[in-house]
Formats: C-alpha cells, sequence, structure tokens
C-alpha cells in the first residue's frame, strides 16, 4: 500500500496541473491515468483540432492565393497527411506532459481507479490491483461525447469529435448536429476541406451561448462559405447503412423533410465520467454526474475534491487548469501551507474560444444577459473593416464589441468574432480580472498597425468617441 499527500484520478488538463502545482508546494503527489496523460484536450480535443483547424486554414488561403497577388495552383489536400499531422502533435503534447510528470516527482498509475473508502483508492492495472491511500483525492475523470440515444456513434458512419478527428475518408455530405464550440468547429473544418456541410441546431440560432449579433454574423459568414445552417432544427430520426444516413430533419416551420448524407457528427454536448468510480460508495453529492463542489473544489465528502468537466460548467480546459491550482493551493493550506492563499475563481472571467472560420471569442455578460441581471448597459460595436492590419491580412470581415455598466463603466463583457480574436479576447480578461473600468481602457495605448486597436476603438465606441468610423 503506497501513501501520498494527493492523489489525483485523470491526468487531463485539470488533473495534470493540479499534480504540478501539488509537487510544487512540496505534496507527495501521484496520478491515476486509464488512458493518455493530458486526458482528451491534449490527445483528442483541443490541442489536435486546432492542428487539423491550421491545415484547412492553410488550405483556404492556398485555395484564395490570388486575392494576396500570388498564384498557386492546382491544389489539393491530403486528409492521411492533415490527420497524421494532427495526430503528431498530440503525440509531442503528451510527451510533453510524461516529461513534466517526471520533473516535478509526480508518480504515474496506469490504470482504472476507483474510491473505495475516505482517503483510500483502488487502482486496476495490467499487474493487477494496487491499493493506494492519501490525505486528499482529487476526482478529474472528466467527460465524454453525448450519445444520441436513437442513433448512437458508430464509428463508420456517425461520428463523435474523436471519429472527426481520424477519418479514414472525407466526407462528401456532412450533417453536424448541434452547433457548440465543437459542432461548429468541425463542420468549419470539413467545409473548408471540400465537404458539403449542413448544421442543424435546435436553438434559434447557432454558437447560442455566444452574444446574439456574434451568431448573426457567423451564420451569414458561415453560409457564404457554402454551409447550410439549420436553426430551430432538430433530427427525430437517423437510419444508417453501409452508403450513408438518412436524417429526418424537422425545421423551424414544423416541416419534416428526409435527406441523404455520407456521415454524420453528433455534438450535443458532453457527460461526465462519473460512473464505476466509487462517489456512491463515499456519498459524494452529485446531479446528472455532476459533482457538486465550494469554490475550492471541495466536495461534501471531507477529504474528496473535484475540479473540470465532472463539476459545473463552462467545461472548458483553462477553466479545469484554474480549478486544478486553486484545489492544489487549498489542499497544501489544509496540510499546513502559510504561504499559500488560494481565491475562488470568478467564472464570469472565464474566456470562450471557438476556431472556426472566422474565429470567435469572448469573457462576460452578453448585451442580452447584462440586461437581464438589471443593467443599464452601454454597449459599443467596431468592425474589421475600421482596421488597417485587418484590410492588410485580407481578413476585414469581423468586428469586437464590448459591454459596460453604464453607472459604474465596469466592464461587463466582451464578444469578439473575425481574424485571430481568439489570441485578442485576453486583454478584456485581464482587464476584467483587474476590474477595469472604460477610463483605464480608453487610457491604454494600443500598438499600431495591430487588430488590438479594434479592442479600443470598441471601448471608445461604447461612449460615442471612436475614432475611424
Amino acid at each position: 500500500m503506497s501513501d501520498y499527500d494527493l492523489i489525483i484520478l485523470g491526468s487531463g488538463p485539470g488533473g495534470y496541473v493540479a499534480a504540478i502545482r501539488a509537487s510544487q508546494l512540496g505534496l507527495k503527489t501521484a496520478i491515476v491515468e486509464r488512458e493518455n496523460l493530458g486526458g482528451i484536450c491534449l490527445n483528442w480535443g483541443c490541442i489536435p483540432t486546432k492542428a487539423l483547424l491550421r491545415s484547412a486554414e492553410i488550405f483556404h488561403y492556398m485555395q484564395h492565393a490570388k486575392d494576396y497577388g500570388l498564384v498557386a495552383e492546382k491544389i489539393s489536400a491530403d486528409l492521411a497527411a492533415v490527420v497524421k499531422r494532427s495526430r503528431g502533435v498530440a503525440k509531442q503534447l503528451n510527451q510533453g506532459v510524461t516529461h513534466l510528470m517526471k520533473k516535478n516527482t509526480i508518480t504515474v498509475y496506469r490504470g482504472e481507479g476507483k474510491l473505495t473508502a475516505p482517503g483510500q483508492l483502488e487502482v486496476k492495472t495490467d499487474k493487477g490491483t494496487e491499493t493506494l491511500t492519501a490525505k486528499h483525492i482529487i476526482v478529474a475523470t472528466g467527460a465524454r461525447a453525448r450519445d444520441l440515444p436513437f442513433a448512437p456513434a458508430d464509428g463508420k458512419r456517425v461520428w463523435t469529435y474523436r471519429h472527426a478527428m481520424t477519418p479514414v475518408e472525407l466526407p462528401s455530405k456532412l450533417l453536424v448536429i448541434g452547433s457548440g464550440a465543437i459542432g461548429i468547429e468541425f463542420a468549419s473544418f470539413y467545409n473548408d476541406m471540400g465537404s458539403e456541410v449542413t448544421v442543424v441546431e435546435m436553438l434559434d440560432r447557432i454558437v447560442p451561448v455566444e452574444d446574439t449579433d456574434v451568431s448573426i454574423f457567423l451564420e451569414k459568414a458561415l453560409k457564404k462559405q457554402g454551409m447550410a445552417i439549420l436553426t430551430g432544427a432538430g433530427v427525430e430520426r437517423l437510419a444508417v447503412s453501409d452508403k450513408g444516413v438518412s436524417a429526418k430533419i424537422k425545421t423551424a416551420d414544423g416541416k419534416v423533410a428526409e435527406s441523404d448524407f455520407s456521415h454524420v457528427i453528433v455534438a450535443v454536448g458532453i457527460a461526465a465520467n462519473t460512473e464505476n468510480i466509487g462517489l456512491e460508495t463515499l456519498g459524494v453529492k452529485a446531479e446528472r454526474g455532476i459533482i457538486a463542489i465550494d469554490g475550492m473544489g471541495r466536495t461534501n465528502v471531507p477529504g474528496v475534491w473535484a475540479i473540470g468537466d465532472v463539476t459545473p460548467g463552462p467545461w472548458l480546459a483553462h477553466k479545469a487548469s484554474h480549478e486544478g491550482v486553486i484545489a492544489a493551493e487549498a489542499i497544501a493550506q489544509a496540510l499546513g501551507n502559510t504561504e499559500v492563499h488560494p481565491h475562488a475563481m470568478d467564472r464570469n472571467n472565464i474566456p470562450g474560444c471557438t476556431y472556426c472560420h472566422p474565429q470567435v471569442a469572448s469573457v462576460g455578460m452578453t448585451e442580452a444577459k447584462a440586461k437581464e441581471a438589471g443593467f443599464t448597459v452601454r454597449a459599443g460595436t467596431f468592425p474589421f473593416i475600421g482596421n488597417g492590419k485587418a484590410i492588410a491580412l485580407g481578413e476585414a470581415e469581423g468586428f469586437i464589441k464590448t459591454v459596460f455598466d453604464a453607472k459604474t463603466g465596469e466592464l461587463l463583457g466582451a464578444h469578439m468574432v473575425g481574424a485571430e480574436v481568439t489570441e485578442l479576447i485576453q486583454g478584456y480578461v485581464v482587464g476584467k480580472t483587474l476590474e477595469t473600468t472604460e477610463v483605464e481602457l480608453m487610457a491604454t495605448v494600443f500598438p499600431h498597425p495591430t487588430l488590438s486597436e479594434m479592442m479600443h476603438e470598441s471601448v471608445l465606441a461604447a461612449y460615442g468617441r471612436a475614432i475611424h468610423i
């Protein structure tokens, strides 16, 4: 039996970051992982999808070389090579996490972990079963794609994101069910690669968590690229055969039509991996698989903590990592470390990024949410077409929108759609974390020529002071 200060069940961006921070704080730490170090994010999610999307982006630019005064002829895509590059990126990062575990003297157990008693975890490995004990245990087992009850993914015709990342053939006609970040990213990738893409969204707009103006703009942009987008629609039936999938789709007007597709990607949300890990044995409170926690990651059971996709959303890698640091510091504090002072995370300051083409990024409240919350709002929008760098890049489509409390000047939210906005958003995230107002943002000098100048102009626009529109 091996004894630790902390054992972490799961090595995704929440688990492995928590382990490193715990080790930095002098805790004897172990991590238990049944698949690959780095979890879904590094191996099957965030990173390899960005590698795929980068290939699609380069392909898109090559096809539009003429727009930049260049000549590129007989352009084609090698799907197998694109996938191979993506898997190589994932492998490199997996090896990086393996190195970090060794560097930080974190013991790694490969196998299925299960809570069996307070402070006790059983690990089933190829060599048998081993019992580990610890003063504290963090559950960081993540989540998986949710299946459609009437058409479970088979990996051949009906795909989840994992299948969509390693296609053996390019879909000729692709149906994407769900228009959240995962659905829209894959729709964008396959559309750029040459598939005929249809997106079906149950709600009245795509990327429904985003600001309404962003949803409207993105839908127009994707339709212009050739996508078919059906909002307020639902897939009622899928009939799968060796040759393809027949889908019965009910549109917003109540009409039901049947269409044929070569493949379907199901992106209708996630299910937490909280089954069969011993939560019930210890009496850990969970609702629909989501574990209840306080601001530090504590569950209702002393010594048991939870972070990442097994806890309330947003279900994002960077949120999991931040929770991992908070929990590790709170555990170190509980074990007597007086040098750490963890603070609960402000969920309003967690950015969201969608890497479609054009990109989408946001932080904080949408304009509608701010009004619902009772704020008197000042909102400003600045278009990419008014920015010199955007025009020079040939990326003049998009806008940046900022939302302020009219009474105090507090930055309530920021919403962007366009080139590289997933990099720009962090400026507003820092601002929100520092509790900035429009005064500080207006007084900030933004470098020229950069896309970031639009962030400044958007703030100015909220107060009727925009310069370049």
